[in-house]
């Protein structure tokens, strides 16, 4: 399969989920296939070079978070010439649906994945980062990048989970079920989470296979992925996991974007104030104020010197 860049010129922004819905699979029908899976998903598979890059997201989040409003696969099949297999889900999803086995079963007859030299398996937000590891069992050697992926939702296995509760319904005993044990014959594993958070903390905790690497990302929250876009090294980590040069190292160095990050830096000083550094919350605020106007610093600055003054 020759590499080639693909003429994807469409406009997919302010566009309602059913007109959206109707463009990707024109798209895809154009350059791949297009498929609905049951009555929640449907999958979109634009053919161009010997990478693939397979993601998993919610077409919501999509439409509203996305550049374009675009799956994001589709800059790298425009730009770079990757090819690419997005599953969508129309509500909040684990991809826990036997016509999402079915599909997945299907491209393993066909020996789909054996077409493409580099396979990279994405998931951006929960329950997108469990399926990325847990169908990545497909195709085997594919580096996965999850960000903040459940292990299970299983109640036996992580029952201290309480979130989710909708999810529970859904069967994570059977097949596809159990994502650290669908890693195994992966290559690279990268799980990025923010430690802080425990509870996906303690999910990220049961990826233990000598191949994962553990990135963790202390104060970004729960959408690490939104994070990752706004401090411009989301695409980076893509490409660089694609050519094989991700690691801790590389991901820690990229990881300093977040010092330019408001989002970050707000979250950073509540932290500092709620557990008594004060004096450093202080010396952030003043550094923040002097790039420019910001009414939260400016506010947390005459909280901090209020604070100092009561102390004296």
């Amino acid at each position: 399969m020759e590499d080639r860049q693909l003429a994807i010129d469409v406009d997919l922004t302010n566009l309602d989920a059913n007109a959206w819905l109707g463009e990707v699979d024109d798209l895809c029908e154009e350059h791949g296939f297009f498929e609905q899976l049951g009555s929640d998903h449907f999958a979109g598979f634009l053919e161009a070079g010997n990478k693939l890059l397979v993601t998993f997201e919610n077409a919501d989040r999509v439409r509203a978070n996305n550049t374009g409003a675009e799956p994001r696969g589709f800059a790298y099949a425009r730009h770079d010439g990757w090819s690419h297999l997005a599953l969508f889900s129309s509500t909040e999803s684990w991809f826990r649906d036997p016509a999402v086995y079915a599909f997945f079963d299907r491209l393993d007859d066909d020996d789909f994945f054996e077409d493409f030299e580099q396979i990279v398996f994405h998931g951006g937000n929960s329950g997108t980062a469990y399926a990325a590891a847990a169908y990545s069992v497909i195709a085997p050697g594919a580096t996965i990048i999850a960000l903040r992926p459940q292990a299970t939702l299983d109640a036996t296995t992580a029952g201290w989970d309480t979130r989710y509760k909708h999810a529970r319904r859904d069967d994570f005993n059977d097949r596809y079920g159990y994502a650290p044990e669908m890693i195994e014959g992966a290559g690279d594993v990268f799980i990025a989470y923010d430690p802080i958070q425990r509870t996906d903390a303690c999910h990220a905790a049961l990826f233990r296979k000598p191949h994962v690497t553990a990135l963790p990302c202390p104060l970004l929250g729960d959408e690490l992925d939104r994070a990752f876009d706004r401090m411009g090294i989301h695409d980076v980590m893509i490409k660089l996991a694609m050519d094989g040069m991700l690691d801790r190292k590389r991901f820690a160095q990229l990881l300093r974007a977040r010092r330019y990050d408001q989002t970050y830096a707000r979250t950073l000083v509540r932290r500092l104030m709620m557990t008594g550094h004060m004096r450093l919350a202080k010396v952030i605020c003043e550094y923040k104020l002097l790039r420019g106007p910001d009414t939260f610093f400016a506010d947390k600055l005459a909280e901090l010197k209020k604070f100092a003054g009561d102390q004296t």
